[in-house]
């Protein structure tokens, strides 16, 4: 059994047609179909179900299980070429990350202390819900997810917390709302509200909280987007329910205020989600010593009360002492030499 013939194997599966597998391998059609051959030979099992032409007609129960090696093995020769390039601080290659579209402002923070350590990373983010995540981790397309920990459906795996999210009304910076700091989720309820739409897992939280409080909500409008809803506000009579942390990180458009959501108060741990095993793969390595760092010095949490503003001046500022303390080093080691 040769790597390239689980490559191809997996590339079928992928692109559901064996002309665009072999594209995308870069091999012709017939050699790519032989390889594949000799696989199941090799292994003594058919792998396809057979049909005409070069369609997909679907994997065979032994089929789906050697589908589900190939992609470990490949996931693994990979894993195994990252970690040398690690070794000689030379780690290059794809991050490939799922999270939830809530956790989009954070992930500046994380991704800039990746590109600090790893330079040759390119991290590939991917907004989607946790069934996809779940997916993702399985069949290693994915080396690790941000996502809610308490209601995450992900399996057995790795996980540690990173901070914890808790929820605002956004509302139009109207007289209307000139003295108030706070609103309950009953009076939210009676307000013209822009929400998530009712399949994203955030949607199902605020309206489980609703519904606790034995209210039901009317919302006029419904978007994958919280940006977009946050925009509605901006521009129209509609309130949205954003995480607390939006209001410094990213920041509130021009003409919005943001109402701590009381009676009851709510919050969600957020965490980092890897593959379970004693060995961590070396790309899932990278964002797990992040969030670490993170959780050491608690700076994550204490960003997510700074404006952009606050938080590029504290890193710039971060940034000026170390270079001061590495150009400090030479100097102490001549004095304890001395």
């Amino acid at each position: 059994m040769f790597l390239r013939q689980f490559k191809y194997l997996v590339a079928v599966v992928e692109e559901e047609h064996f002309g665009r597998a072999a594209t995308r391998c870069c091999v012709t059609q017939p050699s790519l179909s032989s390889g594949i051959k000799q696989l199941e030979l090799e292994l003594g099992v058919p792998i396809f179900l057979r049909g005409r032409g070069q369609r997909f007609h679907g994997l065979t129960a032994e089929g789906e299980r050697v589908t589900a090696w190939a992609r470990r093995i490949i996931s693994h020769c990979d894993a195994m070429k990252d970690e040398i390039r690690s070794m000689q601080k030379d780690l290059h290659g794809s991050l490939r990350m799922g999270a939830m579209p809530s956790m989009s402002p954070v992930l500046p923070v994380l991704l800039q202390m990746v590109r600090d350590e790893h330079p040759g990373v390119l991290v590939d983010v991917h907004f989607i819900g946790n069934e996809a995540m779940k997916l993702g981790l399985d069949n290693f397309t994915l080396d690790c997810a941000l996502t809610y920990i308490e209601r995450a459906d992900l399996g057995r795996r790795n996980v540690m917390p990173i901070y914890t999210e808790k929820l605002s009304l956004l509302v139009p910076d109207t007289p209307k709302f000139a003295d108030r700091t706070e609103i309950t989720w009953r009076e939210a309820s009676e307000l013209p509200l822009a929400l998530l739409r009712p399949s994203m897992h955030e949607r199902r939280f605020v309206d489980h909280v609703f519904k606790k409080v034995g209210v039901t909500p009317n919302p006029k409008v419904e978007s994958e987007s919280i940006l977009h809803l946050m925009f509605q506000t901006q521009f129209t009579e509609l309130c949205t329910i954003i995480p607390t942390h939006f209001r410094h990180m990213p920041g509130l458009h021009a003409g919005t205020k943001a109402l701590d959501l009381v009676d009851p108060i709510v919050s969600q741990e957020v965490g980092l989600f890897w593959a379970e095993g004693e060995t961590v793969m070396p790309m899932a390595g990278v964002m797990v010593n992040v969030v670490k760092q993170l959780r050491k010095t608690g700076e994550l949490r204490r960003l997510l009360g700074e404006s952009p503003e606050q938080y590029k001046s504290s890193r710039k500022a971060r940034a000026t002492k170390m270079e001061a303390e590495k150009a400090q080093t030479p100097k102490k080691m001549q004095r304890q030499s001395a």
